[in-house]
């Protein structure tokens, strides 16, 4: 925050700010709030007594929203607290299958098509009321069906175009399977940051004895699609970077995709060092579980697996046989998503806590400033590894 203390100061709040959390991720809707009272009551950035920033100091920006639902398992969204004139953040987590509800007697659990469609109710209970709606969803609905091979929906673009038509403003989202599926909104905001810092932050805090140097650590890239991680990480450290690209077989179909045949590696020898896997997601952990395996393989000394959404859709079995195996030493994940309580448990697991990045993200737009500061958190890496040497 300190960094953009003075845009912050030259600049006056779009409207005033309210936080609309939807029930799958209150918790670390919570968690945001509490940055936010505490960045504007004990360093604000403008005269709390001045009327023009009436309401910019708040004990609370959480507004008061739910979205029950009738017998049929059809919902609605309510919105208990006034959103009159405000710069309203809608905070969904549509991962987050914890959540039930009946439908004719039978419990199902929310989908992430469950989760979109409660986002569009409380855009619609909103009811043209607020100043602007901007919509946080920090696992991008839809993204991973971000472009067409065959006969295929385009399901992304077709959400993204459905919210900027009711008058969404900005979309702000972490680590988007490809960011290119903003093209299919060009006239309003599209940010997708990268938690690069809270990774690396939280990897130092739990391995004290990281040595980051271009003898004792390597950046890996489990497939092509990670490829632009991997150079961001490894250019930033100075440290050498390698690469697995899956060899698929094209002519089998399984749960919706080309079955993975092998990982094949490019790169210089891992022999003795740290290795850091750098993802946006583990989905079943299948791949990356592989690469980890071939990488002791190649005699790497510690597997360290950074990936921004652990969604552990098998759950934890195989995660715990690899750890006790020796293949994988610690997994880096972000709060961002819902995980199982179980995961808090696991002695390889490490959480890369982003409440207050996004609050930093949430205070500059609603003063509408430059976020390119925080998109980019150079400065504050290198800040970081001067303090390790």
């Amino acid at each position: 925050m300190s960094d953009n203390f003075d845009s912050l100061r030259a600049a006056i709040p779009y409207a005033p700010l309210k936080l609309a959390a939807l029930e799958g991720c209150r918790d670390f809707a919570a968690k945001v709030n509490e940055h936010l009272v505490s960045y504007r009551h004990d360093n604000p950035t403008h005269d709390l007594q001045n009327l023009a920033f009436k309401g910019y100091a708040q004990d609370s920006y959480l507004a008061d929203c739910a979205c029950p639902r009738f017998g049929s398992g059809e919902g609605k969204g309510i919105l208990h607290s006034s959103v009159r004139g405000t710069d309203l953040f809608i905070l969904a987590d549509v991962t987050n299958y914890s959540l039930t509800y009946k439908v004719c007697g039978y419990t199902n659990h929310m989908s992430p098509d469950n989760h979109f469609q409660d986002i569009k109710r409380v855009i619609s209970a909103s009811n043209g009321k607020a100043k602007r709606i901007n919509v946080i969803m920090p696992f991008l609905y839809e993204g991973r069906q971000h472009k067409r091979s065959g006969r295929e929906s385009l399901d992304c673009a077709l959400a993204l175009q459905e919210l900027a038509d009711m008058g969404v403003s900005n979309i702000i989202t972490f680590d988007a399977h490809d960011p290119r599926v903003q093209n299919a909104v060009p006239l309003i905001g599209f940010d997708s940051f990268m938690p690069t810092y809270q990774f690396l932050k939280a990897m130092v805090q739990s391995t004290p004895d990281l040595k980051i140097d271009s003898d004792h650590l390597m950046i890996i890239s489990p497939d092509e699609g990670a490829m632009g991680r991997a150079v961001y990480f490894s250019t930033i450290l100075g440290v050498d970077m390698g690469m697995f690209y899956k060899r698929r077989d094209y002519s089998t179909i399984i749960n919706g995709r080309n079955p993975i045949v092998a990982h094949e590696f490019l790169g210089d020898s891992v022999a003795g060092k740290d290795v850091i896997i750098v993802d946006d997601m583990i989905s079943s952990g299948e791949s990356m579980l592989d690469v980890a395996k071939q990488l002791k393989e190649r005699h790497a000394k510690r597997v360290f697996v950074c990936t921004t959404f652990g969604l552990f859709t098998d759950g934890f079995s195989k995660f715990d046989e690899y750890y006790e195996n020796g293949y994988i030493d610690r997994i880096i994940t972000t709060n961002l998503n819902y995980h199982d309580p179980v995961i808090y448990e696991k002695p390889y697991y490490v959480e890369a806590d982003m409440s207050s990045f996004l609050a930093s993200i949430i205070d500059a737009l609603n003063h509408d400033v430059s976020i390119e500061h925080i998109m980019s958190p150079t400065e504050k890496i290198h800040k970081l590894l001067s303090r390790l040497q």
